[in-house]
């Protein structure tokens, strides 16, 4: 087949003065590419916009190729350039070339090889040309192509501007601009981009970059700072273009460069033809000077307030605003990870501190830092952190310098106070059950200032005769925030307030047992603390002071208590007033009263069990008069004997009482006087009570009438001594197997209660005579049946004019009957039943003619028969 055409190829020639065939690789002039593929040849020029031909052969070579390039100029015949197999087969021309690799082969495929050609001269515009050997029997396609390439003059031009110098050397947070010049007189239509570059040692930054097509793009950790303007790249004029930085950075420091490169479009792609890059400047970034000022040492004492200064001294002028902060260490070589940060001054002038802490500044150069009422715990090692920042483009802000003051020593020194303690009894205890009162008081105090706080601790130490060595026993103590500790000896009585704890004023704490008790006895002793405010508002002891001790100790003896008693009138009858007079003498009982109790010591019925003791009346060391539940309560007019039952041994129980103050009282001692006996034997009435009725049974809606009749035996009584209290019950059963119920009660002034019931018949109780009491049921019904009785409380009135009730008496019950009358209970049903049964029959009387009459009659035709008569057979 025959060859193709050669196609032109235009390169452009850089000032790097390097081209390679088939790619467009960053640093290479250009290059052209010819490749052989399964026996195809193709071409693509410098810029990939040459069409590749190929050329099918009957089949692709076996292994390697071996490729030929050779070389035309204009009109020239073909001069052999280089071979990928022969070493021989470049001409003489090119040896020098080849050898020192301006001119080398690349084989990238075994079908596929690139010729790179550096440092192009003028005289390699021409014709290239690259064939392989065919060793097939049958030829097919083309085994060989050619690429023309025209080399281009330099045309571009890069170089930095006179303006600013090639050195330049500024501060932190100034602003700088550089300037690159480029122009290029390229007759073809070319475009230029621009990229700036940072250079520190064999690293390199891309800062800003111009693309050909117009577009800016940061570099990598410049993205913020472009968006922000603080680095802004433009044109001035028509071949300058300027990089401006609005505050400098340390990491600015480093060599410039200016790296432009040109670029060409064929087809709609682009090509970069050529690259050239220029140092412009070096810029050299000078630290801020800071240093710090604070005193190396500094003592104050306890309570007072800590001033420290930081001096700044800087050789910035500008805008820059500083922050300051404060740390505290207790070791001078501890990180600043492991110091604690006391205050903070921003650079907006804001405060950040505690309560106890204030940081201020008396100008953009002098920062104190005050502490309030040191303690020990501020003692260590303060350290001032000052930090400049500088404005930056779009309200930014950037730390230009950064310093630490060295550690300044601060020692708290403590003037401990100076008091003496003493302790005396103000009240000592003669008895047992007296008062105790302690004082502990604080004189000659000395450099006790307001930051010192004073409390007490309360000790007991048991007395012993022998040597041996007892503990003291903590009472209890007061912290230094004012709270009160008992100890385990105090804890139960102070909460119940037989000990009392507290401060009387300032320099006087007392302590007072409300009633002291043997087990009181011993040695007190006070122990005053001072104690000293922290920052933190809490408190710490400093100094204990001890008390002598002094002792509480007085003779004990034991109480005696004697009671007699005497019966001033020995001889009496029933209904007499009976006196017994009790005399109390005690010893050794320190203000004492008394209480008495009566008792009645009697008889019960079996001879062989002890005798009952009652209680009958008391008086209590308050002189309150109670009435005891020796008898009923209605004796509580006046303690007489009535009954036989009132014989007995009578004595007298007397308790003294000792104050332990306020109201409160404690026993003293009990004493059991001797008995008097009460024997005498009078015949008393006796009441008996039983219930009749003259209609046990009754029909339903009849009265029913009980009687309750109380007979007497025995002594006669007048009918105005004797009352009684009657109380009627029902049992609405044929047993007594139900719980009563109360139906009305009569009291013995006549007041008349009437129970609760659900019964449509009512009741009603009178007095018939003194000694009967009539029930009557009104209207009864089925469910009034049932037993009745009747209770009585006989009272008797007694010759001294006092009421004394009796035991209370139950009647034996009646079993009233409430009968149901048939007629009446049937005369209702059957006259309804009979006049129902009327009024049905009449009706349906009524129904069936109706009927009969209109619904169901029929007329009847008769038909008409002739009559015939019948012939007889013969006369046929």
């Amino acid at each position: 087949m025959g060859r193709p055409a050669p196609r032109p190829l235009l390169l452009a020639l850089l000032s790097l003065g390097e081209c390679s065939w088939g790619s467009a690789e960053r640093g290479v002039l250009g290059e052209g590419r010819a490749r052989l593929q399964h026996g195809a040849w193709g071409t693509r020029g410098a810029w990939g916009g040459s069409p590749e031909t190929q050329l099918q052969s009957a089949g692709p070579p076996a292994g390697e190729q071996k490729f030929d390039w050779s070389f035309s100029s204009s009109g020239s015949s073909l001069v052999e350039l280089a071979s990928t197999w022969e070493v021989g087969f470049p001409a003489q021309l090119y040896q020098e070339r080849l050898q020192r690799g301006d001119i080398l082969l690349r084989r990238t495929a075994n079908d596929a090889v690139e010729l790179h050609i550096k440092n192009v001269q003028p005289s390699d515009q021409g014709h290239y040309k690259c064939s392989t050997p065919s060793t097939d029997a049958t030829v097919q396609g083309n085994y060989e192509d050619t690429v023309q390439v025209k080399v281009l003059a330099d045309a571009l031009v890069v170089g930095p501007s006179s303006r600013p110098p090639p050195g330049l050397s500024l501060r932190e947070g100034e602003p700088f601009e550089l300037r690159c010049v480029t122009t290029t007189m390229s007759p073809l239509h070319t475009h230029l981009a621009l990229r700036w570059e940072l250079h520190r040692g064999p690293v390199h930054r891309n800062i800003l970059s111009l693309s050909h097509e117009g577009r800016f793009h940061p570099g990598p950790g410049y993205e913020q700072r472009y968006h922000s303007g603080d680095v802004r790249l433009d044109t001035v004029g028509s071949d300058a273009y300027r990089l401006s930085v609005a505050r400098a950075l340390s990491a600015d420091q480093g060599s410039y460069r200016c790296v432009v490169s040109e670029w060409i479009t064929e087809q709609g792609s682009w090509q970069e033809i050529q690259e050239k890059a220029v140092e412009v400047a070096t810029v050299v970034i000078q630290p801020t000077a800071l240093q710090l000022a604070v005193p190396r040492k500094v003592s104050v004492a306890e309570g007072k307030d800590l001033d420290l200064s930081c001096n700044i001294t800087t050789d910035r002028v500008d805008d820059v605003r500083p922050e300051v902060t404060w740390y505290f260490r207790k070791t001078p070589d501890a990180s600043l990870l492991a110091s604690h940060m006391l205050a903070r001054l921003d650079r907006d002038s804001l405060v950040h501190s505690s309560p106890h802490v204030a940081l201020s500044h008396v100008d953009t150069r002098s920062y104190h830092l005050l502490v309030r009422d040191v303690s020990k715990e501020n003692s260590g090692y303060y350290l001032c952190l000052v930090a400049l920042w500088a404005p930056g483009h779009n309200r930014s802000w950037h730390k230009v310098a950064e310093a630490m003051s060295a550690p300044s020593s601060v020692s708290v020194t403590w003037l401990e106070p100076e008091y003496q303690v003493y302790l005396n009894a103000s009240k000592v205890p003669g008895f047992s059950d007296d008062p105790t009162e302690l004082q502990c008081r604080v004189v000659d105090t000395k450099r006790l200032e307001t930051g010192i706080r004073l409390t007490v601790s309360w000790y007991y130490k048991m007395n012993r005769r022998s040597d041996d060595v007892v503990a003291s026993e903590l009472l209890a103590v007061m912290e230094g925030d004012w709270t009160l500790r008992y100890g385990e000896r105090s804890k139960q009585r102070a909460q119940s307030g037989e000990f009392i704890f507290s401060k009387e004023h300032t320099d006087t704490f007392s302590f007072r047992i409300q009633r002291t008790t043997e087990e009181d006895r011993g040695s007190y002793y006070c122990v005053v603390s001072a104690w000293t405010r922290q920052r933190n508002n809490s408190w710490v002891k400093s100094k204990d002071v001890f008390s002598k001790p002094v002792n509480i100790f007085w003779a004990s003896e034991d109480s005696v208590l004697v009671v007699k008693a005497r019966q001033p009138k020995p001889f009496f009858a029933a209904g007499n007033t009976f006196e017994m007079t009790c005399k109390v003498s005690s010893k050794n009982i320190k203000s004492p009263r008394y209480s008495v109790l009566i008792t009645a010591e009697k008889p019960v019925g079996d001879l062989s069990s002890p005798n009952e003791t009652k209680y009958i009346i008391s008086l209590d060391q308050d002189s309150v008069v109670k009435l005891e539940n020796w008898t009923d309560a209605s004796r509580v007019d006046g303690v007489v004997l009535e009954k036989v039952s009132d014989a007995g041994l009578y004595r007298c129980v007397v308790t003294a009482w000792s104050p332990i103050g306020g109201s409160l009282w404690r026993e003293a001692a009990t004493s059991l006087s001797n008995p008097i006996e009460i024997d005498f034997q009078t015949s008393g009435p006796i009441f008996n009570v039983s219930v009749h009725s003259d209609t046990p049974s009754v029909t339903r809606g009849e009265l029913i009438q009980l009687f309750c009749i109380v007979t007497l035996e025995g002594a006669v009584l007048d009918p105005d001594d004797m009352a009684f209290d009657v109380s009627w019950f029902a049992v609405h059963s044929f047993g007594l197997d139900k719980a009563p119920v109360l139906l009305s009660s009569l009291d013995r002034k006549g007041v008349v209660t009437t129970g609760q019931r659900d019964f449509k018949s009512t009741l009603s109780l009178e007095r018939v005579s003194v000694l009967e009491f009539l029930l009557q049921v009104h209207g009864s019904e089925d469910q009034d049946f049932g037993n009745y009785y009747c209770s009585v409380t006989p009272w008797v009135r007694s010759p001294t004019g006092s009421w004394q009730r009796e035991a209370e008496i139950h009647s034996r019950p009646i079993f009233i009957t409430v009968k149901m009358d048939v007629l009446n209970a049937f005369k209702y049903p059957l006259l309804i039943g009979v006049g129902l049964s009327t009024v049905i029959g009449l009706l349906s009387c009524l129904i069936g003619y109706c009927s009969s009459h209109w619904c169901c009659k029929k007329e009847v035709r008769e038909t008409r028969r002739e009559r015939r008569r019948l012939m007889s057979m013969e006369m046929d």
